[in-house]
C-alpha cells in the first residue's frame, strides 16, 4: 500500500514554474491522469504547444522531483501538448476548428516574408502542431511555389475548398485558382473579398495555428484579417538595414491601431557563413532587429542566416527545414517556432481582464 497520495506528489510538481507563464505546473493545470499504484506513478504533462523548448528539461525536473518522494520506485512522465484556443479580440468571428490565426508581415517587399511564413509553418508541423498556412499575398502569392504545389488543384467539398496538403501542413492560395500568367488586378472591396472566403469557404478543419502571410506593407488585406478574424498576433519579418526598419515601424504601429499584438520580430538575412572559410559576414548590416525591438518593447524571436540553401529550396518547392535539417537556416527557422509559439501561448493564456482592455 501506497505511503503516499496523489496530494502529496501534486504539492512536489509545484515546484516546477513555467518559465514563460510564471506560475507552477499544477496550478496551471497541466498535471493530467496521474495515477499510483503500489509505488508507481505515472501521469501526463500537457503544455501549451508541443514547440515548447523546454520540454525536456520539465520531463527530467517532474522524474526527479516526483522519484525523490519517499516510497516512490517508479516514475512514468508522458509529455503531452494542447494548444489553447487564442481569445478572440473586439467581436470578430473565429474560424470553426483554428485555435490561433497569426499573421506574417513586414513593411516592405523583398525580406523574405515568405520563406519565413513557409518555413515557420512546416517547423511548426515537424514539432507535431496541426498547421495550416493561407497565401494573403494576392498581389504575388509564392506559396505553392515554395511548397512544391504550384501545379495542385483544390478540390471542392460540401461547397468549400479543400485546402492542399503539403510537408504537413494545409495550403490554401490564390495561384491554385488562376492561371500563373493572370496578374492580379484587384482594388480594395474585391481584396476584402478574397480574404473573406479564404477565411470562410475554406475547409481547414482542426488547427493549432494558421500562419497567414500577408501581403508587404499596410493595406487592405491587413486591414480585412484584422477586422473579420480575432488574430491572436502579427509576427514582423525585417533585414538589418535601416531602409527596412523604417517600413517595419510602420507596420508596428498599424497593428496597433487595430489592437492585433505584435508578437515579435523575426530578422532574416542577419549574416552570411562564408562555407569555403567559416567566415561570418555582416551583408546588411548588424543589430538592426535588435535595435527596432528595444525600440518598442518587443521580443527579437530570431536571426536567420542567408544561405543558398533557403533560395535552393525555395525554388525547387522543399522548405530548408526539410530539404537541410542540419543547416544553420533550418535550426534558425525551428528556433523561430519555438519562439512563435511560446508567444501565442502567452497571448492566450493572458487574464481575460487584459484581452478586454486591450480591445477598447
Amino acid at each position: 500500500m501506497s505511503t503516499f497520495s496523489n496530494e502529496i506528489v501534486l504539492d512536489a510538481l509545484k515546484q516546477i514554474i513555467d518559465p514563460d507563464l510564471r506560475k507552477d505546473i499544477v496550478t496551471l493545470g497541466f498535471i493530467r491522469d496521474l495515477k499510483i499504484d503500489g509505488g508507481d506513478v505515472s501521469f501526463r504533462i500537457v503544455l501549451t504547444t508541443p514547440a515548447c523548448p523546454v520540454k525536456e528539461q520539465m520531463e527530467a525536473q517532474a522524474t526527479e522531483i516526483v522519484g525523490a518522494i519517499d516510497g516512490v520506485t517508479n516514475v512514468a512522465v508522458t509529455m503531452d501538448a494542447e494548444v489553447p484556443q487564442g481569445r478572440g479580440i473586439a467581436n470578430n468571428v473565429a474560424i470553426p476548428g483554428v485555435k490561433n490565426i497569426i499573421a506574417v508581415s513586414s513593411g516592405k517587399g523583398g525580406v523574405g516574408k515568405s520563406t519565413v511564413a513557409v518555413n515557420l509553418a512546416v517547423a511548426l508541423a515537424q514539432d507535431g502542431a496541426k498547421v495550416g498556412i493561407m497565401d494573403a499575398d494576392v498581389y504575388g502569392p509564392n506559396v505553392p511555389i515554395m511548397l512544391g504545389a504550384a501545379q495542385n488543384q483544390p478540390q471542392v467539398s460540401d461547397g468549400k475548398l479543400i485546402p492542399i496538403d503539403a510537408f504537413g501542413i494545409r495550403m490554401i492560395s490564390m495561384a491554385l485558382l488562376v492561371p500563373p500568367d493572370k496578374p492580379m488586378i484587384l482594388r480594395g472591396p474585391m481584396l476584402h473579398g478574397v480574404v473573406r472566403q479564404f477565411l470562410s469557404d475554406v475547409n481547414w478543419g482542426e488547427l493549432d495555428y494558421l500562419i497567414v502571410d500577408m501581403p508587404p506593407g499596410t493595406g487592405d488585406v491587413q486591414l480585412s484579417l484584422a477586422q473579420l478574424v480575432p488574430v491572436q498576433g502579427a509576427v514582423l519579418v525585417t533585414t538589418p538595414q535601416e531602409v527596412s526598419l523604417s517600413d517595419v515601424r510602420r507596420a508596428v504601429k498599424m497593428f496597433e491601431t487595430v489592437n492585433v499584438p505584435v508578437l515579435g520580430v523575426i530578422e532574416n538575412m542577419s549574416y552570411f557563413i562564408a562555407p569555403d572559410t567559416g567566415n561570418k559576414y555582416e551583408i546588411f548590416g548588424k543589430g538592426g532587429g535588435q535595435r527596432l525591438c528595444d525600440e518598442y518593447g518587443l521580443n527579437l524571436l530570431g536571426e536567420v542566416p542567408l544561405g543558398m540553401e533557403v533560395r535552393e529550396g525555395g525554388d525547387k518547392g522543399v522548405p530548408v527545414v526539410v530539404s537541410a535539417p542540419d543547416s544553420p537556416q533550418s535550426k534558425a527557422f525551428h528556433k523561430v517556432a519555438e519562439e512563435v509559439a511560446r508567444q501565442v501561448s502567452i497571448e492566450a493564456m493572458k487574464p481575460e481582464l487584459v484581452i478586454t482592455s486591450r480591445a477598447r
